[in-house]
């Protein structure tokens, strides 16, 4: 039976500028560096966002696509989250058309092309809102 999310692994060309960004947009906290030590496939280093365990490897850039991992924020927090993402110079990405009520988002590359989320909205007020969306 599954229990939950282990980890999440990125692939990414430098280990630092992804120590960075996972520090300052999620504030991540650094577990632990390989420090040239390969243990695993390459170079990695560990962070934790609150509990959530995300590993960083050194590797080939991907390409840009809509795969992405959405993080949930609070509304009164969404300016903050955009001016830390503006700070980093990511681009922010124009998000899709949204039914009223399911929440806003962020959608940003990181430097790896790397598609995050930050979203404001639940699981239960997207359904409610598709549902009220096909009644009216």
């Amino acid at each position: 039976m599954i229990s939950g999310i282990s980890h999440i692994t990125f692939i990414v060309k430098n280990l630092d500028k992804a120590a960075t960004f996972f520090k300052e947009i999620f504030e991540a906290k650094e577990v632990y560096s390989s420090d040239g030590k390969e243990f695993s496939v390459s170079k990695e280093k560990f962070f934790l966002i609150n509990d959530l365990w995300i590993a960083v490897m050194e590797g080939k850039e991907t390409e840009k696509s809509y795969n992405h991992i959405a993080f949930k924020i609070d509304e009164s927090d969404y300016e903050k989250y955009l001016k830390k993402i503006e700070n980093l110079g990511l681009e922010v990405k124009t998000g899709r058309k949204r039914v009223k009520g399911e929440g806003k988002s962020i959608y940003f590359h990181d430097y790896d092309n790397h598609l995050f989320e930050l979203h404001t909205g639940t699981l239960e007020k997207r359904l409610l809102s598709y549902k009220k969306e096909k009644i009216d």
